[in-house]
């Protein structure tokens, strides 16, 4: 009886477990899509954000003149200790963590569109200046002065476009640290692009400075 009885046992104990198996990956899958709206919103912007710029650099003029190893290190450096602090939790950024914004839904909205409308208006630029882009300072053989669509009034809207978009995901975030991110990767792109400009006024002279004149840095003139 004893036996019996300890099979009768072992056998539910057993069909529980098996079906706590097939339920597994069902609960794993909702976990993924519990993250909220607004951040899933912000995660997509930024794939489809790394999509098109590895599509569009498949294609690219030869390179004439580049700048140092040194300086691209750098601007690496940049990105990277930015969007680490963007986009890691870590409890040892201490104060860091703490919240700017309230924790309300609508705000992680507007954040996620802004972010949004930063990746649509980076591809735009990026279509824009074409065979002529380069991840590093470079100066491309038969390397052209884009003067159309936003580089109409701004010089460097592929940086405009993104910091809108950083922004967005920080006012998404919400903590201060995502603040701090913003403004390390701003800093790497101001570098960037001056030394960008000092290129481009050695290839093109008296057009480029006529294109400053007229032109606004990220900002449109």
């Amino acid at each position: 009886m004893t036996d019996l009885f300890q099979c009768d046992r072992v056998e539910p104990l057993a069909q529980t477990s098996a079906k706590e198996e097939q339920r597994a990956p069902a609960i794993s899958a909702s976990l993924i899509f519990k993250m909220p709206a607004p951040f899933q919103i912000t995660q997509a912007d930024w794939i489809v954000f790394c999509v098109y710029w590895l599509w569009a650099a498949r294609n690219q003029k030869r390179v004439q003149k580049r700048e140092p190893v040194f300086a691209r290190l750098l601007h690496v450096a940049y990105m990277v200790c930015g969007f680490v602090l963007l986009y890691a939790e870590d409890p040892r950024f201490g104060i860091l963590n703490r919240r700017f914004l309230p924790e309300r839904e609508w705000i992680a909205i507007l954040g996620a569109l802004l972010t949004a409308v930063g990746v649509a208006f980076a591809i735009w630029a990026r279509r824009h200046i074409g065979r002529n882009w380069s991840g590093q300072v470079t100066i491309r053989k038969e390397h052209e002065l884009i003067r159309t669509g936003p580089y109409a009034h701004i010089r460097h809207p592929i940086y405009t476009g993104i910091l809108t978009a950083v922004a967005g995901t920080a006012i998404a975030i919400g903590e201060y640290r995502a603040i701090l991110a913003f403004a390390v990767i701003a800093i790497g792109f101001v570098v960037k692009a001056k030394r960008e400009e000092s290129f481009l006024a050695m290839q093109f002279g008296p057009a480029f400075d006529e294109h400053r004149r007229h032109t606004g840095f990220f900002l449109p003139r």
